[in-house]
């Protein structure tokens, strides 16, 4: 059910790759509020995922940028403004990445180039976007940024590895810039922190179906999923949060205020 709170509201969303990904799905239910905006990712996650049938169901266009280079940022702000015929109002950040994770490095062992590569891309990333967008004072008043992050920032999950790390200085991003960018041009900045969702970055840490089923066994109301998510952002998108701002949001059904659930007292009491 649509209720149109983005009608007239203009953004850009990073990270849409594919039907799994909480962007594209966040893409889908802005388009569905009436929000217009630019889709973009990397050069060569395009290439991997279907962003193109996103855009054309979207009636949307896409500007490829590469997250960690300020020059792309500064001509992604740009354009965007030229096609969507203004200033902003909301951006989703929904970009993660670690090759130490993808290459099997363990966090007691960590090729610290990767680590730099995949701080750059999940975490610096955030405060890249924001100065650019801070720069070109390209955000309306009462705009909504908005980033993804996971409860890992705040407790230990030994697979989540050195993106654990990452999410702990994107939340800190979050705070800090929220701040200025509140108090100078009353423009919101959050983290949501969501469940473990089955994207195709998700699936790639190591244990990822024991993390998903204990999450679920854990929480009072289950794991939010994808599609919950996009709820939220658009939630968080709308003039009914405009006082929302500096938070991190546990988007989790109950999982990060759960000490232990009968579920999982009865797993180990057999």
């Amino acid at each position: 059910m649509a209720y149109n709170l983005l009608k007239g509201k203009k953004g850009i969303i990073f990270g849409a790759l594919d039907a799994n990904s909480i962007a594209w799905k966040t893409a889908e239910r802005v388009h569905e509020e009436g929000g217009e905006f630019v889709l973009t990712n990397a050069p060569i996650a395009m290439r991997m995922g279907q962003i193109n049938e996103l855009a054309e169901k979207t009636n949307s266009k896409i500007i490829p940028a590469d997250a960690t280079n300020e020059d792309d940022l500064k001509n992604l702000v740009e354009k965007s403004m030229e096609i969507l015929g203004g200033k902003l109002d909301f951006v989703l950040h929904s970009i993660g990445m670690s090759v130490n994770v993808r290459k099997g490095r363990h966090y007691t062992d960590e090729n610290y180039s990767f680590t730099e590569k995949g701080w750059d891309v999940s975490a610096l990333s955030f405060h890249k976007v924001m100065q650019s967008l801070y720069k070109a004072e390209a955000m309306n008043q009462w705009g909504s940024i908005v980033a993804l992050t996971y409860m890992a920032a705040q407790r230990t999950f030994p697979d989540y590895n050195d993106m654990a790390d990452n999410k702990a200085y994107l939340e800190s991003v979050a705070r800090s810039f929220g701040y200025f960018f509140g108090k100078e041009h009353k423009v919101r900045v959050n983290t949501i922190s969501q469940s473990p969702t089955p994207t195709t970055a998700g699936q790639g840490v190591k244990g990822f179906d024991g993390f998903i089923n204990y999450a679920e066994k854990m929480s009072p109301l289950g794991n939010a999923t994808a599609d919950d998510c996009a709820n939220y952002t658009v939630s968080l998108f709308s003039d009914l949060t405009r006082k929302v701002t500096m938070q991190n949001l546990f988007h989790d059904g109950g999982f990060s205020n759960t000490g232990v659930s009968q579920e999982v007292i009865d797993e180990f009491s057999e």
